[in-house]
């Protein structure tokens, strides 16, 4: 049963995000911006196991690789001046991420 609201607690805050992006863009990045998912995910780990080694570790590693999955972003948001539709910038996007995360879990300690 948790599992299943654990689920819809996440798809709600997508689908808010997505609509509330739609009617007003700077708002809606904002609360992209906000770790609401990194919020749930460390409360839910909390309840299920209380083991704060583990929360830190998985806060440790999430503060190093959210740099390196920003340049997902970078396609998309110069897509107005590059002519890329959206499923060009966001291919590229991913490439652009995945390359950078990629690198970190290659070459990184």
């Amino acid at each position: 049963m948790w599992l299943i609201v654990k689920a819809l607690i996440s798809a709600a805050v997508i689908v808010a995000v997505a609509e509330l992006s739609s009617r007003t863009p700077r708002l809606g990045a904002l609360v992209l911006t906000l770790p609401i998912i990194s919020i749930l995910a460390f409360t839910m780990s909390w309840s299920k196991d209380h083991d704060m080694l583990a929360i830190s570790r998985l806060a440790r590693e999430t503060l190093i690789l959210v740099p390196f999955g920003l340049p997902f972003f970078v396609p998309l948001a110069i897509s107005t001046k590059t002519g890329l539709s959206f499923w060009p910038s966001f291919g590229l996007g991913v490439v652009m991420a995945a390359l950078t995360i990629g690198a970190w879990f290659r070459f990184g300690p």
